[in-house]
């Protein structure tokens, strides 16, 4: 009997819990959420954009040329990909943990 019981109390350990996201923000967080906010606007905004174009161009140029690693020249192609995906990228990993 004991044995059972610690059996399936081991067993309550390993088997997944579904994860309850918060809909409010904590009490305090507001100069927090509003500086995550702005570093948002900063990253994903009108000029991050421009920014992103130019170095985009300018490093493909240099990799047409022959004055650029296309190893170097990919990984800051793939990181702007990932910094303006990252919203999207985010949500698929959410909605994918959801379904599991």
């Amino acid at each position: 009997m004991r044995s059972t019981v610690r059996l399936a109390a081991l067993a309550a350990l390993f088997l997944p819990a579904a994860a309850q996201a918060q809909s409010a923000n904590p009490a305090g967080s507001g100069p927090i959420v509003a500086a995550l906010g702005w570093l948002q606007g900063t990253l994903l905004g009108n000029v991050a954009t421009a920014v992103a174009v130019m170095a985009v161009a300018a490093v493909g140029f240099m990799m047409l040329t022959g004055r650029m690693n296309w190893r170097f020249g990919a990984t800051v192609i793939i990181g702007c990909f990932i910094l303006f995906g990252a919203a999207s990228i985010v949500a698929g990993i959410q909605s994918a943990a959801a379904v599991g």
